[in-house]
């Protein structure tokens, strides 16, 4: 679980002696906040206060066991909390709730358990689920698609059974807008006009979506998730209960970053972790797109309209790695003059002289590229590969020799199929 950046922090004022179906109503709250997978809950016992009837509770040498004000305080990420808010209301029944925006630096633990391959779903899927029906307004997802992280929305009929998925990718030979939006670049002219006009087409999300998606039970082990993920390459899945109705959604940084975080074991491991001893070397690809920094924006286009990668590696004269070009920088860099082009040829893998004409600035790759890259070697293992992912939150690597030089590209994709075909999946 991640939680870094704007959180929400809540507060709760309720009595020792409140109860919740014969239970304490502070531990009946921590174990609610545990189940729905909450971030952590801390309970602080007051030496004296007061509330709405005014009757002043206060601890003494003479009376330990008084109905002393209890404080539970939980920080979470805002849709967790807006998710789990009707629950907590109904739970407490006199007290105080409070709600207030923070920021959070850093947010660490450490494992207690082991995570193996054999674990459910459940425990690595997300439940913040933004969901979608048949008939809601295509204009409806897109917002969603535009104001949230995620780039897939399930598709559920009345009875909350998946029956469909959108993702941005559905959307791109469509609509324009979600070509840039995964940048977060455009403007509120800009999306306002895009979605006037969707409104205005009355298209649906049945119109678009794709039917019957693959998915996987919570009960399933993540080792079966990772097989279904790499048969059907796929990025993510929704999760059903026993009776096909939605409960999570499972992606492959879920699956690789609970993979990737060593369990504090109270024994040696009697085996590695899976990917322990597995080198980028065997797993990379060596077909790498390149340009130099001199490449003109026409030749940058036309090299990610051609690989699957969607990823140009700028190059030295030595063949040394200076900078990365990916098709969202590229767009997010682009003039208005140029966004319109590229996202045509992009979205409908043109090359530039196919799509249709627009003005192309004389700028050089050295000018839209990304600096100071990441890089691993051959001989780095998957585990470390994987962990330099997730900590920059990129989705690719250049493999570089002792010299730098570039040599191949390792991804999330290659490390979910190298870890799902490795013995302890």
């Amino acid at each position: 679980m991640e939680i870094v950046g704007l959180a929400k922090k809540v507060t709760i004022y309720i009595g020792e002696s409140d109860k919740w179906q014969r239970k304490p109503l502070y531990a009946a709250i921590l174990e609610m906040l545990k189940k729905e997978d909450c971030a952590g809950a801390t309970v602080t016992r007051a030496l004296s206060g007061f509330g709405a009837h005014s009757r002043i509770h206060t601890a003494s040498l003479v009376d330990l066991s008084a109905d002393l004000p209890l404080i539970i305080e939980w920080v979470d990420n805002p849709d967790r909390v807006e998710r789990v808010m009707p629950r907590l209301k109904e739970m407490v029944i006199e007290g105080l709730i409070t709600i207030h925006e923070v920021e959070v630096i850093t947010y660490s633990h450490r494992r207690l358990r082991e995570l193996p391959a054999e674990a459910p779903v459940r425990d690595v899927m997300s439940r913040e689920i933004h969901k979608v029906q048949v008939d809601t307004p295509l204009a409806t997802a897109v917002e969603l698609l535009l104001d949230k992280v995620y780039r897939a929305l399930p598709v559920v009929d009345k009875e909350e059974k998946v029956v469909g998925i959108l993702t941005d990718g559905d959307l791109l030979d469509r609509v324009d807008l979600l070509a840039v939006s995964a940048q977060k670049e455009l403007n509120e002219a800009e999306t306002a006009q895009e979605l006037y006009r969707l409104r205005q087409a009355g298209q649906t999300v049945g119109e678009t979506m794709t039917p019957n998606p693959v998915t996987v039970t919570d009960d399933a082990t993540i080792a079966q998730a990772v097989k279904v993920m790499v048969e059907h390459n796929i990025k993510r899945l929704p999760v059903v209960d026993t009776q096909g109705k939605l409960v999570g959604m499972v992606s492959r940084v879920d699956v690789l970053r609970a993979l990737a975080q060593p369990p504090v074991a109270e024994s040696p491991r009697k085996s590695p972790p899976p990917g322990q001893h597995v080198q980028v070397g065997a797993v990379m690809m060596t077909n790498v797109p390149t340009v130099r920094v001199n490449a003109s924006l026409a030749e940058i286009v036309d090299l990610l309209v051609g690989h699957a990668q969607r990823r140009v590696v700028v190059v030295d004269d030595q063949q040394r790695v200076v900078g990365i070009i990916t098709d969202g920088d590229l767009i997010k860099r682009a003039t208005a003059a140029e966004r319109g082009g590229i996202i045509q040829s992009l979205t409908r893998r043109l090359p530039l002289g196919q799509s249709e004409s627009f003005q192309l600035s004389q700028r050089t790759a050295a000018e839209v590229m990304t600096g100071q890259v990441v890089t691993v070697t051959p001989a780095t293992s998957l585990l470390e590969a994987l962990r330099l992912l997730l900590e920059h939150k990129i989705k690719r690597l250049p493999v570089v020799d002792t010299e730098g030089r570039l040599v191949g590209l390792v991804g999330r994709g290659g490390i979910l199929q190298a870890l799902g075909s490795s013995s302890p999946l």
